[in-house]
């Protein structure tokens, strides 16, 4: 009886731990959505997504292999951040909405639901990295030519291991589930997608931006010329670690 008794305790402890993340989740997406509309104004939400491939910009001068950082990333491929005054400016060119013309190949993910596309992209990682690894040499030499260096594909903000998010052989280095999603979505667009590594760095850069509002949206600001410090709220994280 008092094993049993402790078998419920464990299972309801349980129920109310996972009760308690899945709140936190939502907590955290409705603070997004609030700030987001707060600083921009619902009636100017859709604008904030500038297309469907890479933001209709035209990348083709990019030079990504002398990327060297996030920001230099970010200096590289927003070139709509010349024209920005403010905070609002800022978001509106970091900050996409609706859903991206590769959604469907890349299962389902949509920048309106960016927790549940995350934790889409972290699961997959797993399975896309061993087929790319195994079966699409191409890919492979490609994605690792393009995240083994600190271009920004990575966790940085939430666990410290700055803008490479995987070794030179591919390794990933960070088991939280942003690495393994921002690592996903940069193969899932190699296969799924024509774009340039250009185009799929800036794809990665706005999905950073989902998960990491404050950090990305500041050094937007700071490349941009403009301060940070007037930036409102903004989530630091979006999703768990």
């Amino acid at each position: 009886m008092m094993n049993e008794k402790k078998h419920e305790n464990f299972v309801l402890a349980a129920i109310l731990i996972a009760g308690a993340l899945i709140l936190f989740n939502q907590v955290q997406l409705s603070a997004l959505a609030y700030s987001f509309d707060s600083l921009t104004g619902t009636a100017s939400k859709s604008s904030i997504f500038f297309g469907s491939k890479s933001g209709q910009v035209d990348l083709s001068g990019a030079d990504v292999e002398s990327i060297t950082s996030t920001a230099m990333a970010i200096a590289t491929l927003f070139p709509e951040l010349s024209n920005i005054k403010n905070d609002q400016d800022a978001i509106a060119v970091m900050v996409p909405t609706g859903i991206p013309d590769y959604s469907e190949s890349i299962g389902g993910i949509n920048f309106d639901d960016p927790v549940n596309s995350m934790e889409y992209l972290a699961k997959w990682y797993y399975s896309l990295n061993e087929d790319v690894k195994n079966n699409d040499p191409e890919t492979w030499s490609r994605y690792l030519n393009l995240a083994a260096a600190p271009r920004g594909i990575s966790c940085e903000f939430c666990c410290g291991v700055g803008p490479q998010g995987i070794t030179a052989d591919g390794q990933s280095r960070c088991g939280c589930k942003h690495n393994p999603a921002v690592l996903a979505l940069t193969m899932g667009l190699m296969q799924n997608t024509d774009y340039s590594d250009a185009e799929v760095l800036r794809e990665v850069m706005k999905w950073k931006t989902m998960f990491f509002p404050k950090n990305m949206v500041s050094l937007a600001m700071e490349v941009a010329g403009t301060d940070p410090s007037q930036l409102q709220s903004l989530p630091g994280m979006v999703g768990g670690c």
